[in-house]
């Protein structure tokens, strides 16, 4: 943990956990790992990171992590002493220099030779409020650059100002409208909140310089345009700029609020999805959808879905999907249809139901692509179709299937209908296409798995996580190595007990993630597993926060992520992370669970010196089979497992 801001002083007299040049074990690693084997050589002081062209978003404290060439030498950042492993990689973990143009001494010694290096630290560029009694923190405000908005909704916006103020908006025709402070907790960084075990560091004092209000119907600043391109329904002309007024006692501070905001024309703009607006190919035909911008990913909408402009922010574009429900989607992914098209309202037609010997197909015919919303639970799967009224007079099931219990349908709002497949076991992957306007649900069966030999017969994608990017190690070993090495050794585990095993590369090269999401779909992949090995982000302690965890994104992976992390903790004796929801690209697939390992964290130099050695290899391997074994076991004696 960060010592306070008075105590820093001190920190080079500490020996925190993993600092100070200590004698290094001969036996095996701590874990279980394989022992870190000794290198003895020249004297070669070398920084992994951070490297001259890292940005360190770290406040208080950092780490820094590289090799010596020779496990016997010492080395001092700041003057504190830093462990050396055996092979001669090196991690600190220290505060940061409050300087303003803060740098890292490193001195390295041997019996024989000494090296020096100074590590200049390039920090983000962030406001520094100024010794005056009141000011404006101009980059800070919120929306800024391009809006357009509904004239009757209030749009909220957020300025920081010396605390203590009162601020207000000064619009062009002389109207001030007041914003007031801010009291929500002020913001945790991701990296704090999604990897720091240290919940303290999550409690945050309310933020005494931030101030909020809200502005309606008015258009200011430069017209930005038509809301899509140049088509589309037009803008009301802007006003003017508006000024942002801080005043406190006698001082007043003023700045010009950077926003060009524009009203909607009240005339509805459709609008069609299309992720490769561009033409270049080569897409998942996929555009995302968030509850906020920026926020995390929540709807998949296929291209050729419709919906209702009522907002732009930037570059994100806000959709109605139906009277109580919107998103937000990239603008690059929306084209505007002609105006005057009429609001997407759409009526959902009879059903139709198509068994087939690895899937269930239900045909929804529609009268127009409305957005749409897959929520899976167990043994059931509920298709929430928005903008729709039903007029579903009869479905069909055809001939006789056990497999798919029932077909339900809801009128669940004015303009919602839900239908719900109610399935006789555990639901295992599905899809969705358009064919003209009927939306296509395919439901597919679990694999028949032999319980005795649960990997016999089965089809497996191991996809060796990177390059591109991926961590690097103390010693320069790259994940993307790493992760392959792993890979095939799990490929050839799998392979020997009977499974069909398919690798999305199984040489060194740049293959991007559409690619291999495309690979495990068009091959019929019955389970997806990812390997990848860790990294932490800046100011979140490695010593006390390393670990195994496995990632999923669909509640149906849950059961194979939680045997894989079982499995990695066992084989690697490493702390257990568990098994956590992540929106990963590798773990989204929807026609097979899919997860994604992160067995061994790459920084630490015991747990590269594994990823390098064979045994360390086998034994990350080793673990994700055995995960997998588990998981196929009970599926194959889940109720439901023997339904054709």
């Amino acid at each position: 943990m960060a010592l306070p801001r008075h105590r820093r002083h001190l920190l080079p007299l500490l020996l925190l956990a993993g600092c100070g040049h200590l004698p290094a074990p001969a036996g095996p690693a701590p874990g279980g790992l394989p022992p870190v084997p000794e290198v003895h050589g020249p004297l070669d002081l070398r920084v992994v990171y951070p490297g001259p062209n890292d940005l360190v978003e770290a406040r208080d404290s950092t780490f820094l992590f590289g090799s010596l060439g020779d496990g016997r030498a010492t080395l001092t950042v700041d003057g504190a002493p830093v462990r050396v492993w055996p092979n001669g990689a090196w991690l600190a973990w220290v505060a940061v220099p409050p300087d303003s143009a803060p740098a890292f001494s490193l001195t390295a010694r041997t019996a024989t030779d000494s090296a020096r290096l100074e590590v200049p630290i390039h920090r983000p560029v962030r406001y520094q409020p100024p010794a005056a009694a009141v000011w404006v923190d101009s980059t800070s405000v919120s929306p800024a650059s391009r809006a357009w908005w509904p004239a009757e909704e209030y749009l909220p916006v957020s300025v920081r100002a010396a605390a203590g103020s009162e601020v207000r908006l000064v619009l062009p025709d002389g109207a001030r409208v007041p914003l007031v402070p801010d009291h929500a907790p002020g913001e945790v960084a991701w990296g704090i909140r999604a990897f720091d075990r240290d919940t303290t560091r999550l409690a945050q004092p309310p933020q005494a310089d931030r101030y909020v209000g809200m502005l309606r119907g008015r258009a200011l600043g430069t017209s930005p345009g038509a809301v899509l391109g140049g088509t589309g329904a037009g803008c009301c002309l802007a006003e003017g700029p508006v000024i942002i007024e801080a005043i406190r006692g006698a001082d007043t501070a003023r700045a010009q609020w950077p926003l060009h905001l524009a009203l909607l024309d009240t005339l509805p703009l459709v609008a069609e999805l299309d992720d490769d607006t561009a033409g270049r190919g080569g897409s998942d035909s996929l555009t995302v959808g968030r509850a906020r911008p920026g926020a995390t990913y929540h709807w998949f909408f296929p291209t050729g879905t419709r919906g209702v402009v009522t907002g732009r922010l930037g570059d994100d574009l806000r959709l109605r999907l139906s009277r109580g429900q919107e998103a937000w989607v990239p603008a690059a992914d929306v084209v505007a249809l002609p105006p005057g098209t009429p609001a997407v309202r759409a009526t959902v037609l009879s059903l139709t139901v198509t068994p087939l010997p690895d899937r269930v197909v239900l045909r929804i015919p529609l009268t127009a692509r409305v957005p749409f919303r897959l929520e899976e639970e167990r043994g059931r799967l509920t298709l929430r179709l928005y903008n729709t009224v039903s007029d579903i007079n009869w479905t069909r099931y055809g001939p006789d299937d056990r497999w798919l219990r029932e077909v339900r349908w809801v009128q669940a709002g004015s303009d919602e209908v839900t239908i719900t497949l109610e399935l006789a076991g555990a639901l295992w992957g599905y899809r969705t296409r358009w064919s003209r306007n009927d939306l296509l649900l395919e439901v597919r069966r679990p694999p028949a798995v032999d319980r005795r030999h649960p990997l016999r017969g089965r089809r497996i994608v191991v996809d060796p996580g990177h390059p591109p990017a991926g961590a690097t190690g103390p010693t320069g070993l790259r994940e993307a190595e790493a992760n392959l090495a792993v890979s095939l050794a799990l490929a050839r585990l799998l392979e020997a007990d009977g499974a069909e095993v398919i690798l999305t590369r199984r040489t060194d090269t740049v293959l991007d993630l559409a690619t291999r999401l495309r690979l495990a779909d068009s091959v019929e992949a019955e389970v997806l597993v990812s390997i990848h090995n860790n990294a932490l982000p800046d100011g979140v302690n490695p010593f006390t926060n390393n670990g195994s965890s496995v990632f999923y994104n669909h509640p149906r992976s849950l059961p194979l992520a939680r045997a894989l992390q079982a499995a990695l903790v066992r084989h690697l004796g490493l702390r257990d992370l568990g098994a956590a929801r992540g929106d990963l690209a590798l773990t989204r697939p929807t026609w097979m669970p899919a997860v994604l390992t992160e067995g061994l964290f790459m920084m630490l130099p015991e747990q590269e010196a594994a990823l390098r050695s064979p045994a360390g290899q086998r034994a990350y391997a080793r673990a994700v089979r055995d995960g997998l074994v588990a998981y196929l076991q009970r599926v194959a004696a889940e109720p439901g497992a023997d339904v054709p």
